[in-house]
């Protein structure tokens, strides 16, 4: 078994006014080279487990270790061998993306040749080179989605946490990503995934957790969850008979 990347043991966060925690008792075991997808329905905690385990957000109570360094005690440490790409676009706008990509290159460490030759790889990687000097803002979707997971493999992490990197995009621009994505783990880069696109999981991801209110309700490599479920076909049908199909609105 390949060596361990990011251990997590008893996590358990609580916003304040929360009824109950957004996360409870949180274990989770990433491997080197693997590409984990953490799965569950609006409002179960997954971006809440990435915020903690991206050095964003403390926990209340439990523990991370990233490479064998603990969170609490080598944070600045481990926030240069992670890389992170929001569910959100976070990027500026009104600049390039060339701009955006040196902006966040800097601050990521990278000067000089590294940083010209990481920004030229990076550019043709997602398929921008072509408009690596427009504003970010006249791009559509999916275009924008590219440079956001640009800035997170810039500085060539050894840990990727991803928060939903393709929704809302045309099937183009996630092909090229998921492509990105499998690129990436044949490198050795670990990757935290999250989706509601049970069919990307399935096809990317050599385990997956499936959360909910919280908790982790089954972990295990997709073949296994399936053989253990009680007649589900694929993910999508084991997802919807471990949390239900009332609507997560809230």
């Amino acid at each position: 078994m390949a060596p361990m990347t990011l251990v997590a043991r008893q996590l358990t966060h609580r916003y304040p006014g929360a009824s109950r925690p957004a996360l409870d008792g949180f274990d989770l075991t990433l491997h080197e080279g693997e590409i984990f997808g953490l799965l569950g329905p609006n409002g179960a905690g997954k971006t809440t487990a990435i915020s903690i385990l991206s050095t964003i957000l403390p926990p209340a109570a439990g523990s991370v270790t990233v490479k064998g360094l603990d969170l609490h005690q080598k944070k600045r440490a481990i926030r240069r061998m992670i890389g992170l790409v929001p569910q959100d676009i976070a990027l500026y706008p009104m600049l390039t993306t060339r701009e955006n990509l040196r902006f966040f290159g800097k601050l990521q460490g990278l000067h000089g040749d590294r940083l010209h030759g990481r920004i030229a790889e990076t550019l043709a990687a997602v398929g921008l080179d072509h408009r690596a000097d427009q504003p970010v803002r006249t791009f559509s979707g999916g275009m924008k989605r590219r440079a956001n997971l640009a800035v997170g493999m810039l500085h060539e992490p050894r840990l990727l946490f991803l928060d939903e990197p393709t929704v809302g995009i045309d099937p183009q621009s996630r092909e090229l990503i998921l492509e990105r994505i499998k690129t990436l783990r044949d490198r050795g880069t670990t990757v935290l995934y999250t989706t509601h696109y049970m069919e990307e999981a399935q096809r990317l991801c050599s385990r997956v957790a499936i959360l909910d209110q919280g908790r982790i309700l089954a972990q295990d490599t997709v073949d296994r969850l399936l053989a253990g479920s009680t007649g589900a076909a694929d993910l999508g049908a084991l997802f919807l008979q471990l949390t239900g199909k009332a609507l997560r609105d809230g």
